[in-house]
């Protein structure tokens, strides 16, 4: 009946809502930065970034993992061209395992995926506080950081660090969409591209004592910094110095107590 008409249409219309139309697929090409393109020079939004880049790096370099046609770095633009548009977006860490080396004197500005080198292969971000733009899917302009690293770049392995609330969450590309890792019984993901595992750990580096974010390989041993590294080495120093003072110190008194005996120790073979 034409009463029933507005009920059953709102009926069907809540059972099959209108579906919006889908954003057409972006066209991606790869170019260089242009020469006067002007790069974001933004103050680090999370005091521990600049701590936890380095420490990654260091561990790396310090186990012999980093060799020179790699590209490892920390806010450093990764550039693509989106629609005849240059997008430049920064991850707090980032790998690359083979790039085009750069003319001696010139300093590499930014990083164009295929055209400089291999497709970029892991890149992390921390969280800042109550800033998630690193979890954005915002598929157009100025596009969120997980919809660029997924849909453009696609980058195997994106890891999300909230120091705040302490989670770590370690994204791989599955076909088209990223799927969330499970971590292993210590809380670890393993990072195929570098064939280590990433977790959490507590404790001191350089005067600051917070959560940091560490290797480990693939026996579960800790890849260690170079300031661990230096420390265990001056305490294996002093252990040998103790050892060698140790046994001087017995071979004193065994000579001594042969003198008591009346046998000269330097005559003994």
């Amino acid at each position: 009946s034409a009463d029933c008409c507005p009920t059953l249409i709102s009926l069907l219309m809540v059972a099959s809502p209108p579906q919006k139309m889908a954003p057409s697929a972006p066209n991606i090409t790869w170019e260089p930065l242009p020469p006067d393109f002007v790069l974001p020079d933004d103050p680090v939004e999370n005091i521990q970034q600049p701590w936890l880049a380095a420490a990654l790096t260091d561990a790396l370099g310090e186990d012999q993992r980093i060799q020179p046609e790699m590209l490892i770095g920390s806010n450093f633009g990764l550039v693509a061209t989106i629609d005849k548009k240059t997008v430049v977006k920064a991850p707090d860490w980032l790998y690359v395992p083979r790039v085009n080396p750069v003319p001696e004197g010139i300093i590499r500005r930014s990083y164009t995926p295929h055209i400089e080198g291999a497709p970029v292969a892991v890149v992390m971000e921390f969280l800042s506080d109550g800033d998630y733009g690193e979890l954005s899917i915002r598929p157009s302009a100025p596009y969120g950081k997980f919809y660029f690293y997924e849909q453009i770049l696609r980058v195997p392995t994106y890891a999300i660090f909230n120091p705040h609330e302490l989670s770590l969450e370690v994204w791989r590309l599955e076909g088209d969409r990223y799927t969330a890792q499970t971590a292993d019984e210590n809380g670890r993901f393993w990072i195929p591209e570098l064939s280590l595992k990433l977790g959490l750990w507590y404790g001191e580096r350089l005067g600051h004592t917070v959560h940091w974010l560490r290797w480990w390989n693939e026996t579960d041993q800790l890849l260690l910094w170079s300031s661990e590294k230096a420390e265990a080495e001056r305490e294996r120093a002093e252990a040998e110095r103790e050892r060698a003072e140790a046994e001087r110190e017995r071979a004193e008194a065994l000579a001594a107590k042969l003198r008591e005996l009346g046998v000269d120790p330097d005559t003994l073979a």
